[in-house]
């Protein structure tokens, strides 16, 4: 039954693919090959590059043109290849998929958004994620973000506060292979200090202050990327270190529009 279903979110893929043009609905190798009944099937990924690659393009101008504010004048190879790895088209909703390759927010279950995969990239990068990391997320969504993150770090883990949304972003999320991935339903502002302390936490919901749970469970020589605002109006992306002396310390880099905290 699994196989089937699988098959036939292919074929509307497929279907959908052909009738949006340049749109990329096909999966990237991370999951072009579906063992079905001892029979491998392999999709074109011809139209899923070129989506990916005119993407990359508009993410490239965007940060040329915030290099200034954010200190970043170009995305890094690492996180050049977890976008690529990640099929955005995945984690959007049921009949947005031929839009999930343009540069822009989407709206998500329960009011929710996933993010412009510009912020994406950026929050990404100044998060500056190695491979020994162990990262928390507050705002699981789609689970995109997350996705992202799985490429670069050890382990990732991530708090929603939404039952449907933690639910619909595990089941994703191991169904695609992102095993390093724990997602919980949160409190995002109290995180998840079982596992903690975290090398990085990301936080893709705005908060008017810096929760001090967070703080907490950051760990020292650690980062914190967290917009910092009130709901409904501009806020900043803000970078926040904690140093080997468990100082603190925080600049803003850009301004943004999240959902707020809850």
């Amino acid at each position: 039954m699994h196989t089937l279903l699988i098959l036939v979110y292919l074929l509307k893929l497929s279907l959908l693919a052909n009738t949006q043009g340049c749109y990329v609905l096909c999966l990237s190798e991370r999951v072009a090959n579906i063992q079905a009944g001892g029979m491998v099937m392999n999709l074109s990924l011809k139209r899923y590059q070129e989506a990916h690659k005119r993407l990359l393009k508009e993410i490239d101008k965007q940060v040329e043109k915030t290099a200034k504010q954010t200190g970043i004048s170009c995305i890094s190879s690492k996180v050049l290849r977890a976008l690529n790895l990640v099929p955005r088209h995945l984690f959007v909703r049921p009949g947005d998929e031929y839009l999930a390759y343009d540069n822009t927010a989407l709206p998500i279950e329960e009011g929710q958004t996933i993010s412009q995969p510009f912020i994406v990239a950026i929050m990404t990068e100044l998060l500056d994620v190695h491979s020994f990391d162990k990262v928390l997320e507050i705002g699981t969504g789609s689970g995109y973000q997350a996705a992202i993150l799985s490429q670069l770090a050890d382990e990732v883990h991530s708090v929603e506060t939404s039952t449907v949304l933690a639910q619909t972003a595990q089941q994703r999320l191991i169904q695609f292979g992102y095993g390093n991935v724990h997602v919980a339903k949160r409190d995002g502002a109290q995180g998840w200090r079982e596992h903690a302390p975290y090398n990085k936490i990301i936080v893709t919901a705005a908060s008017e202050t810096i929760p001090s749970a967070l703080l907490e469970q950051l760990a020292n020589d650690g980062i914190m990327i967290i917009p910092l605002g009130k709901p409904n109006h501009d806020q900043r992306l803000t970078v926040v270190r904690k140093n080997k002396q468990g100082e603190i310390t925080q600049h803003s880099v850009l301004a943004v529009r999240f959902v707020p905290l809850s």
